[in-house]
């Protein structure tokens, strides 16, 4: 047992980790990406309360090089904001994104899930063909599901490496139109409103569905032999 040490009347708790914790800090340390708690656990020696050991290392880390962070409910080690400019590469190639992907991805950040159709409806114009690949390129958005609605249309929604990526922990995070305006980010009188939406937002934590989309097609069958019985 760890022995409390007193230094002029003051109570200094060691710092030392457990086993468990330090089992936690290893595998998020040496993980490709960001990881769930159920995936942390399944790869613990012993069951320990991860959740309690997280928020205790965010707290040790904060004040460090490197942080312990949560996005969208995975924890990764980031770089301290304060020391990202030390990380950046002297060679880096920047290539901004169209006008019709930043319009493009701010519909679907505000609307989601969007179809194509639906993003050209209130951007007023149809845009290339490869706008939406190339948001699917930098994974900050992917297709989610298909509306129920005819033709079956592909819907798209933003992913967890968006909100990573702008440091949004979720959705309901984003800025409304006035704050960016406030910020001085964009010209609120020059910029289509409807762009950012209503303020409602995807459902957060929402569970994904995958939809039949032959239900029509199974629901015929059964009807047709129900009637031939």
């Amino acid at each position: 047992m760890n022995k409390i040490k007193k230094k002029n009347n003051i109570v200094s708790f060691p710092n030392n980790l457990t086993n468990g914790e330090k089992e936690v800090e290893a595998i998020i340390f040496a993980a490709a990406e960001p990881l769930d708690i159920d995936t942390i656990e399944s790869k613990l020696s012993k069951k320990i309360d991860v959740q309690n050991i997280l928020e205790k290392l965010q707290k040790l880390y904060s004040n460090r090089g490197i942080n312990l962070v949560c996005i969208s409910k995975k924890w990764s080690f980031r770089t301290s904001e304060s020391l990202s400019n030390l990380m950046s590469e002297q060679k880096t190639i920047e290539k901004k994104l169209s006008r019709a992907a930043v319009e493009t991805l701010a519909i679907i950040a505000y609307h989601q899930p969007v179809t194509r159709a639906e993003i050209e409806e209130i951007r007023g114009v149809a845009f290339g063909t490869n706008t939406l690949e190339i948001l699917m390129e930098l994974n900050w958005v992917r297709p989610q599901g298909r509306k129920d609605a005819p033709g079956k249309p592909i819907q798209y929604g933003t992913t967890d490496n968006f909100l990573s990526h702008f440091n949004i922990q979720k959705l309901s995070d984003l800025p409304t139109i006035d704050e960016l305006g406030t910020a001085g980010l964009i010209d609120t009188s020059n910029v289509d409103s409807k762009i950012f939406g209503t303020g409602k937002f995807y459902k957060e934590n929402q569970d994904e569905t995958k939809e039949n989309i032959y239900s029509d097609i199974d629901e015929m069958l059964n009807s047709t032999l129900n009637k031939d019985d």
